[in-house]
């Protein structure tokens, strides 16, 4: 008799796929709105408040929409210049980290496993703190992101080639390697905090630390856009994969997937949006642990659903935990990755007791 779990990840009959398509349209539908309406909050609420109106007419204007115009200059900078690049980019952010965290997830059949597992925050954060430590921002405002962004890359690649120098083909032997990296990365991390040489250099490096996204530009987007963008599209295509390889790896090398290539296709992706979205905003923590999880109980294992949904209830999710950040101490700014803790851990935790064993399939 088949497991049901065989069932669910299979594609069905024609009532199966129109019951699949009604359902992925349905939540699709709802996320999307609901991440549409998180942009027009948090492009119209700050210490400078502009009307709801006003804002939506401002955003459809600028998807060169026709629109009576109805906003002042002082309104017209504030949401396009100040709100809108720092909200897209923490949509784009929140994406990232959600949608690579359901992919990792997937691949280590885990649901308690996200990106920086394999290193890529760590890495992301070593190359920034060196950045700041060793004074290269001097140099121009991209260096900190272009560290990041090194870093993170360096510390996927040195994992892989120890993955692979170990002739250990186990995806657990290559979780254990991650987990040690960490490690060391937070050591050599704790070491420059540890050796900063004043108290203005110790403040950046604690501040990335606890990421945020104060101060983001359309130059930002611009940075992070393409690669998260195309890295979200590329990655959807594996969702089938995905779904044959939670049944084991003989049972989807018989469905015709190259295991072993499609794993490190999905791990380069999911550390290039990773490592994209850190370098720009630093460590934001429980976004791809907490996001998939949900979306999970929700639209259910498939991770032709999973991803794209992760993807758009990351962005929505980040995009009012930056809200938060802004409004809920005023005139204190929270960093974004404060307010992400604070409400993933306590989420986390109270999903974990309600299910004693949490079902991947």
């Amino acid at each position: 008799m088949r497991r049901r779990s065989d069932i669910n990840l299979r594609e069905g009959s024609g009532t199966g796929r129109l019951h699949f398509s009604t359902k992925w349209l349905l939540t699709m539908g709802i996320l999307a709105a609901a991440t549409v309406l998180a942009v027009l909050v948090a492009s119209a609420v700050g210490p400078v408040s502009v009307p709801l109106k006003t804002t939506m007419s401002l955003l459809l204007e600028k998807l060169r929409l026709p629109v009576e115009a109805v906003a002042g200059d002082r309104e017209r900078l504030v949401v396009e210049q100040v709100r809108l690049p720092r909200v897209i980019v923490g949509g784009l952010v929140g994406a990232a980290l959600a949608i690579s965290g359901a992919a990792m997830q997937g691949l280590f059949r885990n649901p308690l496993v996200e990106p920086g597992y394999v290193g890529v925050s760590s890495g992301a954060a070593a190359g920034a703190v060196c950045a700041l430590f060793f004074g290269w921002t001097q140099f121009g405002k991209w260096m900190l992101p272009i560290s990041a962004f090194a870093g993170a890359v360096a510390a996927v690649i040195l994992i892989l080639l120890i993955w692979r120098g170990s002739r250990q083909a186990s995806i657990t032997t290559l979780l254990l390697l991650g987990i040690g990296i960490n490690a060391l990365l937070s050591a050599l991390i704790n070491i420059m905090v540890a050796g900063s040489k004043n108290e203005q250099e110790l403040r950046s490096i604690v501040f990335w630390l606890q990421g945020g996204l104060e101060a983001r530009t359309w130059e930002h987007v611009q940075l992070i856009g393409p690669p998260i963008v195309l890295g979200c599209i590329l990655i959807c295509i594996f969702g089938r994969d995905l779904n044959l390889m939670l049944l084991g790896d003989e049972q989807a090398e018989g469905s015709g997937i190259r295991v072993q290539a499609t794993r490190y296709m999905i791990l380069a992706l999911a550390s290039l949006m990773t490592g994209s979205a850190v370098a720009v905003s630093g460590i934001i923590g429980f976004v791809g642990l907490v996001v998939p999880h949900v979306v999970r109980l929700i639209a259910g294992p498939d991770h032709r659903l999973l991803l794209p949904a992760s993807a758009l209830g990351g962005a929505c999710f980040l995009i009012v935990a930056d809200v938060i950040s802004r409004m809920i101490l005023q005139p204190v700014t929270l960093q974004v990755g404060v307010v992400c803790a604070c409400i993933g851990a306590p989420l986390f935790i109270s999903l974990v007791l309600r299910s004693r064993k949490v079902k991947m399939t």
